[in-house]
């Protein structure tokens, strides 16, 4: 994969693959600790869910700064002082204090995790310009880092649940070897001064930009609300118990980068329009598995289904919007940012319910925003089939 590149650009695509392991862990992170940091700092279903939708908060929070904070303090500084927010984030949590305090930890937890994946994803691309192979690489090793660390914390807490704090201690560790990493690894300044274009926003007139951000926010919906709450729902209705409650984020985590790649594999030999539905179809069957499911091997068919079934959605949906995208720059950039809100919001709607109605209602509501998604991507592969017709 990466044996046509120079030393040089072999050495900075590895420490940077090696970089993006400890962001996988810490985006899952925030799931496999939540039963954990609740039951120790007892906090509620709804304060837990506002702050799983902080963590979101903080990722959207660095699309935005990691775009002006070079400016100010140059690329490589930019990176070490944004990535220090991954070692702050876990020392706060084992700090203690106020819960007003944990919250704010996962806030930068948030932070690091955007401005790592800001940072890296156009680093490896100005590397290997248009090479697919590489930039793929590096999301491999996202998911490499996710399937990692909830074996990680299954098996401290299998000795003691009070042992989860060394999990905090784990990632602390993890978060300054990663500040070293960053320290090392070259970076071009030049180019750091943003140069202001003419803008246009004239994709807000596109219909086909509002079926995409309705695909993509009721996607990141279901996919906050999964990744953030699934470890709680199976702990504290006793439908898997520890060790194995922590276990199920590593078994959907090897599913989504499975589906991963078979969707990249199988979208140069099938339609897409034909694969999204599919996608869409499996996602609902498997979560009212899910949903529904009260042994465990049942509870890990629906697991497996839904993190087989989300994989290929995300990017299958943006494909279609390569035209938009290329014809109105900024258009991404406020797709991505509006999209994002649901995964802002559904955790903390998650949260308010499992408060009031207990946890297994309170999951039970990402079930609408899987309903919407499917419809979405119905009408998202209509509107395609019919702007094919005209052309």
């Amino acid at each position: 994969m990466i044996n046509n590149l120079d030393n040089e650009s072999k050495r900075r695509v590895l420490l940077a693959y090696i970089i993006f392991i400890g962001n996988g862990m810490l985006a899952v992170s925030v799931g496999s600790l939540l039963p954990f940091i609740r039951a120790a700092r007892g906090i509620s279903y709804e304060l837990a869910g506002f702050m799983v939708s902080l963590h979101s908060c903080g990722n959207l929070f660095a699309c935005f700064i990691t775009g002006m904070l070079p400016g100010i303090v140059g690329k490589k500084n930019s990176i070490l002082i944004m990535n220090a927010f991954l070692a702050i984030s876990y020392a706060l949590i084992l700090v203690g204090g106020p819960n007003w305090l944990v919250a704010v930890a996962f806030f930068c937890m948030g932070m690091a995790r955007g401005a790592s994946s800001n940072f890296l994803n156009p680093y490896i691309n100005n590397i290997a310009p248009g090479n697919a192979q590489i930039l793929n690489g590096l999301h491999a090793m996202f998911c490499i880092g996710a399937l990692i660390f909830p074996i990680i914390v299954m098996l401290i807490t299998s000795v003691s649940e009070s042992a989860w704090i060394y999990a905090c201690v784990f990632m602390v560790i993890m978060g300054i070897i990663s500040w070293l990493l960053y320290h090392k690894l070259p970076v071009d300044e030049a180019g750091t001064v943003v140069v202001k274009k003419e803008k246009n926003y004239g994709f807000f007139k596109e219909k086909l930009f509002y079926v995409i951000f309705a695909c993509l926010f009721f996607y990141l919906c279901a996919e906050q609300g999964i990744i953030g709450w699934m470890v709680s729902y199976f702990k504290d209705t006793g439908l898997l118990r520890e060790p194995f409650a922590s276990a199920s984020a590593t078994i959907q985590w090897t599913m989504m980068l499975a589906g991963r790649l078979l969707t990249a594999y199988l979208s140069t030999k099938i339609d897409k329009k034909k694969m999204l539905p599919v996608m869409g179809i499996s996602l609902v069957i498997f979560f009212v598995i899910l949903l529904v499911a009260k042994t465990p091997a049942l509870i890990v068919l629906g697991i497996m289904g839904v993190g087989f079934s989300m994989a290929g959605i995300y990017p299958t949906v943006v494909s279609f919007g390569g035209n938009l995208i290329k014809d109105y720059p900024l258009g991404w950039s406020y797709l991505l940012t509006s999209a994002s809100l649901g995964s802002i919001i559904m955790p903390s709607v998650i949260g308010k319910v499992a408060e009031t109605a207990g946890i297994a209602t309170g999951i039970s509501t990402i079930i609408f925003a899987v309903f919407v998604e499917l419809i979405a991507l119905f009408v998202l592969v209509r509107f395609i089939k019919k702007q094919e017709q005209a052309a």
